[in-house]
């Protein structure tokens, strides 16, 4: 069995080294420019086209949660990954413990009025205020996939009413769900802290715009966990700006790295992590693919295969 790894920025040497012990027999080598050779299985981040085409793969795996970037080539280079060839992504591999953490701290963070008191900080200012009422906290997910519903399971025994949204119905312990472009607005209309989760594509793209977030209670929170390309930020920052929004904590943006000259950077209610919200995690992504790969050669049902049609 042959494997094919490309990553620009991982440590290749233990990727190499790590898989070649997780699947006993394989050969595992650095794909290279000019490499045309044999390959089964192709691990794979923001691969270039001809890394792929051409060869009759078993399948591809991206290492990350999304497959945007593959997709997003596929449609101007079809030939690059042909349908018959599964791609399958990271569906966890330790990045739902990871949102679980950033989720759950800063919707602490915003209910114990944290951001106010580094404001009055700010102003030299001794100021107890009054507190927030958890049942006047709703937390809204939108997503509610394997990273959404990990996140929602994490905030449960903190006892703020939850509910999610996507594309059909869940059921998830202790979290409303809704379903549907119908049942959008009634989700928002209640949610006081949105999170977002959901997957990139053509249909989520720039969801979060001024029309949706108009339809949350004034003095709401954004966090966004998922992608830049799902909030327009002029309208994010003229939410804030109104008082729709009272603060937002974005992972992720438009343009990455952010350019310095971003409006982003100096507003004093919006807080910032540079896409660090959930990284693979190498131990337990060759963990999954070597069971994976296993469960493949063996001709059984493996989970984490992307239906490129809905785009995750």
């Amino acid at each position: 069995m042959d494997i094919i790894f490309y990553h620009p920025t991982f440590d290749t040497a233990y990727w190499l080294k790590a898989l070649s012990a997780a699947v006993p027999g394989a050969r595992v080598r650095e794909w290279k420019r000019g490499d045309n050779d044999h390959a089964d299985y192709a691990l794979v981040w923001h691969p270039p086209v001809e890394m792929l085409q051409g060869r009759d793969l078993k399948a591809v795996f991206a290492l990350g949660a999304g497959v945007d970037s593959i997709l997003s080539k596929l449609k101007a280079h079809p030939e690059m990954l042909p349908e018959h060839i599964p791609l399958f992504r990271l569906e966890d591999t330790g990045m739902g413990e990871q949102m679980q953490e950033y989720a759950v701290s800063q919707v602490l963070h915003w209910f114990r009025r944290f951001d106010d008191y580094q404001a009055l900080k700010q102003q030299a200012r001794w100021e107890p205020l009054a507190e927030y009422q958890r049942e006047d906290f709703t937390v809204g997910i939108l997503g509610a996939g394997v990273l959404g519903s990990k996140v929602a399971e994490a905030l449960a025994p903190w006892g703020f009413p939850l509910r999610c949204w996507s594309r059909s119905r869940k059921a998830i312990p202790n979290v409303t769900s809704f379903a549907g472009a119908e049942e959008l607005p009634a989700f928002l209309k209640e949610t006081r802290v949105l999170i977002n989760l959901l997957p990139n594509t053509a249909q989520t793209a720039g969801i979060i715009n001024g029309a949706l977030l108009s339809q949350l209670p004034d003095q709401s929170y954004l966090m966004n966990l998922a992608r830049g390309v799902h909030v327009i930020e002029p309208d994010l920052l003229a939410a804030l700006e109104s008082g729709k929004l009272k603060g937002a904590m974005l992972d992720v943006y438009s343009k990455e790295p952010l350019p310095p000259e971003s409006p982003l950077w100096a507003h004093p209610r919006v807080a910032m992590t540079p896409h660090i919200a959930a990284v693979t995690r190498p131990a337990e992504a060759v963990a999954y693919i070597a069971r994976t790969i296993g469960q493949l050669e063996a001709g059984e049902a493996a989970s984490g295969q992307v239906d490129r049609q809905r785009g995750y």
